[in-house]
């Protein structure tokens, strides 16, 4: 293992799943920061694995759901994004024909679909994300 003299910053991965009637899953986290808060499922990367197993994992934990492809969309990285210390996120994406059934885990309190035109308050720069991917991704012709 390498040791470094500098300061590194964190990876993390978040799955916005959207479902047939433009929903988005969110889980309320039950941990700071944020607590109580809406948020992406998502988590820190393990050194071993890529980053979308990183993601299919945090989101299977958060939410009990398996999903199979995902699409990278975009990384995130303002310095600020993350009270706890500098984080990048790797933003993946999946459509899913159905509402899936959700069952919150790990440290998510609920999971819960949301219209994505009606959001509720969320963490991080959660909102920043999905606007730019309902404007990138969802009104593309």
């Amino acid at each position: 293992m390498y040791t470094y003299p500098y300061p590194r910053p964190a990876v993390t991965v978040d799955a916005v799943l959207i479902g047939n009637r433009n929903s988005v899953l969110l889980i309320e986290r039950a941990r700071e920061p944020y607590k109580g808060k809406w948020a992406l499922p998502g988590g820190f990367i393990e050194l071993n694995e890529s980053l979308e197993d990183a993601c299919r994992r945090e989101l299977e934990e958060e939410t009990g759901l398996r999903i199979g492809e995902l699409k990278q969309f975009k990384a995130f990285g303002a310095v600020d994004r993350d009270p706890r210390h500098r984080t990048i996120s790797v933003i993946f994406y999946a459509f899913t024909e159905d509402e899936l059934i959700a069952c919150a885990g790990d440290d998510a309190a609920k999971a819960q679909w949301f219209p994505i035109t009606h959001l509720p308050g969320l963490a991080f720069d959660h909102q920043q994300i999905l606007d730019e991917f309902i404007t990138e991704i969802l009104s593309r012709p």
